[in-house]
C-alpha cells in the first residue's frame, strides 16, 4: 500500500470572494488518528476551507500539503484516498441505498483499496441492512445521511472530511456515527468535522478550532481523561 497521505496541511490559506475576504491566513492539521472539530458562525468558511483541502476550490494564497508534499492539485489518485461528505447528500433518488453505494465503489475502480469493506456490509454497520434494496428517495434525511456516509466508508479513506455529518440525525444514529468515526481513527484514518451541536462537538473530537475573522483563532485540546462535560465548557469557551 502506498504511504499514507497524512497529516493534512493548510499554511497561510487565504480565499475571496469578490471584495470579501472569506480566509485570512489559515493553518490547519489533521494527522492520523485524530478527530478535529471545526467551529464557526454560519459564513465563517468552513465549507470553504473544506473545499480547498479536498482540491474542489483554489486557494488565493497559501499551501496545501499532504504527507509533507505540497500540491497545486489534488489529482484522481489522491482524491480517492480521501473524502468529503458534504452537507446535502448528493444521492440518486431512484437508485437504492445498495446501488447509490456500488455505484461510487465501481467508478473507484482500482484506486479503492485492498480489503476495503463491501458496500452492504457498510451499510450494516449504520443500521440500513433492512432497507438496502429500498430507493433513497423514500429515506427521511437523517438516513439518506446515512448513506452517503457509507458510500464514503465503502472507499476505505485515509481522510474524512465531513461537513454537519450530525445533521438530522436521531440520537441513536449521532452515537453509532460517533462509534464508527472512532473505529475509522483506530485504523489510522484521520477525520476532520463540522458541527454546530456542541455536546456532539465535546462527545467525539480530540482537538476543537474555531474559525472567526478567516483564521484559526482558538483551539482546544481534550486532556487525557477529560469528562465530555468539562471539555464541552472549555469548548464553549473559546
Amino acid at each position: 500500500m502506498s504511504a499514507s497521505i497524512l497529516p493534512a496541511e493548510l499554511h497561510g490559506v487565504t480565499c475571496r470572494f469578490g471584495r470579501k475576504a472569506v480566509l485570512r491566513g489559515v493553518e490547519l492539521v489533521v494527522r492520523s488518528g485524530e478527530i478535529v472539530g471545526l467551529l464557526g458562525q454560519n459564513g465563517a468558511g468552513k465549507t470553504t476551507l473544506f473545499s480547498i483541502l479536498v482540491g474542489l476550490r483554489q486557494p488565493d494564497g497559501g499551501a496545501r500539503r499532504f504527507a509533507g508534499s505540497e500540491r497545486a492539485e489534488v489529482g484522481l489518485e489522491l482524491r480517492a484516498r480521501l473524502c468529503w461528505l458534504a452537507h446535502d447528500p448528493q444521492l440518486y433518488p431512484l437508485l437504492s441505498a445498495r446501488e447509490n453505494v456500488e455505484l461510487f465503489v465501481e467508478l473507484a475502480g482500482a484506486t479503492r483499496p485492498a480489503g476495503a469493506p463491501e458496500p452492504v456490509a457498510v451499510l450494516e454497520r449504520l443500521g440500513l441492512g433492512d432497507v438496502v434494496d429500498r430507493p433513497v428517495g423514500t429515506f427521511s434525511r437523517g438516513m439518506a445521511q446515512r448513506v452517503a456516509l457509507a458510500r464514503a466508508l465503502a472507499l476505505a479513506p485515509e481522510l474524512l472530511i465531513l461537513d454537519e455529518p450530525f445533521t438530522a440525525l436521531d440520537r441513536g444514529g449521532r452515537e453509532l456515527l460517533a462509534e464508527l468515526l472512532r473505529a475509522e481513527v483506530e485504523r489510522g484514518a484521520g477525520v476532520l468535522l463540522s458541527s454546530h451541536d456542541l455536546d456532539v462537538v465535546a462527545n467525539v473530537v480530540d482537538r476543537a478550532l474555531l474559525l472567526d475573522g478567516g483564521v484559526i483563532s482558538t483551539e482546544v485540546r481534550r486532556e487525557d481523561g477529560e469528562a465530555s462535560e468539562a471539555f464541552r465548557r472549555r469548548i464553549a469557551d473559546m
